[in-house]
């Protein structure tokens, strides 16, 4: 990237466009997928993500519904929704915690559980298929692929003498 004189404010090429908008396809592509392979089994996006969330779940974390809110990056209500119309189709049901019972966890059912690792599977799959194009366009914005960012990375730095050669 270029750096503008006036504020040294970035800037970017169309090869940075380029790059951005070929992750954001990718993604979308991804995503797209999900969608297909989620409403096909019967769920929504959300429903789908908010079980894997509640699987998914990082050791030591309890799948409270401001956790789960967090890791999906909605909003309290609408993950208190999704989790109202998955405990209605059976896929997760609301328990008390043992130490302090005011607590309310969200858990799979057997149901969800069966659910969810039928599409957690499709999407594992898919991604591991979609990987090397999605990690090339990664590349592309991270490093960019013009020449010049191309000849900085295969030119050797000049070595430096030591203190003896002087």
């Amino acid at each position: 990237m270029h750096r503008d004189k006036i504020g040294y404010m970035k800037k970017l090429t169309s090869s940075d466009y380029q790059a951005l908008s070929e992750f954001r396809f990718q993604i979308r592509k991804f995503l797209h997928f999900g969608e297909q392979a989620t409403q096909e089994a019967g769920l929504e996006r959300g429903q789908y993500q908010l079980m894997l969330a509640i699987k998914g779940m990082p050791a030591g974390v309890r799948p409270r519904v401001a956790e789960l809110a967090g890791r999906m990056q909605i909003q309290h209500h609408s993950a208190v929704e999704l989790g109202n119309r998955l405990e209605a189709g059976g896929f997760v049901r609301r328990e008390r915690a043992q130490q302090d019972r005011r607590e309310v966890l969200l858990a799979l059912t057997a149901k969800g559980e069966r659910i969810l690792a039928e599409l957690a599977l499709h999407h594992h799959e898919q991604l591991r298929s979609a990987a090397p194009a999605l990690v090339a366009a990664l590349r592309r914005v991270m490093h960019g692929d013009g020449e010049a960012s191309q000849k900085r990375r295969r030119s050797p730095r000049p070595k430096r003498k030591s203190i003896h050669e002087e």
